[in-house]
């Protein structure tokens, strides 16, 4: 078997994880339901995964990384700064919005793996902070007076970021919804001191 093969069969067991969460959560979701998912065996799962808890976590740190990568494409660094803060907010709630299963459970299940997930936690965490940090190391916001936010200001617009859409979402509505308020909560913590 190449390597091709081993990742497309590790990327159909992902796929397979993130349909049943979709469809009845990660909780209610078993390896037989990824496996028939991914139209494969247990076998290959486990040649993949040790358990469902890894395979959720390679599932959300692949999510994570392309989260980063589709927010820091959409901000155009030439433009005026408010707008580059609601080209990152918009673009964060787009993902949110793709898969909102996927986005809960990232919020919600992972805490409940305990160690298991904590390097998962710190990683998406530290990988988000240096794309803020990156995105706000611009000519347009040096020009307007605003400088990379600090590890810990980063924490707190990250962490309530998450938090706003988690509740939003647990309470029937959409990423969506909560645009202008992010948008504004973040020019106000990142703005000009």
């Amino acid at each position: 078997m190449t390597a091709v093969d081993v990742d497309i069969r590790r990327q159909r067991l992902l796929d397979g994880l993130a349909a049943s969460i979709t469809e009845g959560g990660f909780r209610d979701t078993t390896v037989a339901d990824v496996v028939r998912r991914a139209r494969t065996s247990r076998r290959t799962f486990y040649e993949h995964f040790s358990s469902r808890e890894e395979c959720l976590i390679a599932l959300l740190a692949d999510a994570n990384r392309a989260m980063i990568q589709q927010i820091s494409d959409a901000v155009d660094a030439d433009a005026p700064w408010a707008l580059q803060v609601r080209q990152a907010i918009e673009a964060w709630i787009a993902c949110a919005e793709s898969e909102p299963a996927i986005t809960l459970s990232w919020i919600r299940d992972v805490p409940a793996l305990g160690a298991a997930a904590r390097d998962l936690q710190r990683d998406a965490m530290e990988g988000f902070i240096a794309m803020t940090q990156k995105l706000t190391d611009t000519p347009a916001l040096r020009a307007a007076g605003i400088s990379p936010p600090s590890r810990q200001t980063a924490i707190i617009l990250l962490g309530g970021l998450r938090e706003l859409i988690a509740t939003t979402v647990e309470d029937g509505g959409r990423a969506g919804d909560v645009t202008e308020v992010a948008v504004r909560a973040s020019i106000a913590l990142l703005g000009p001191a």
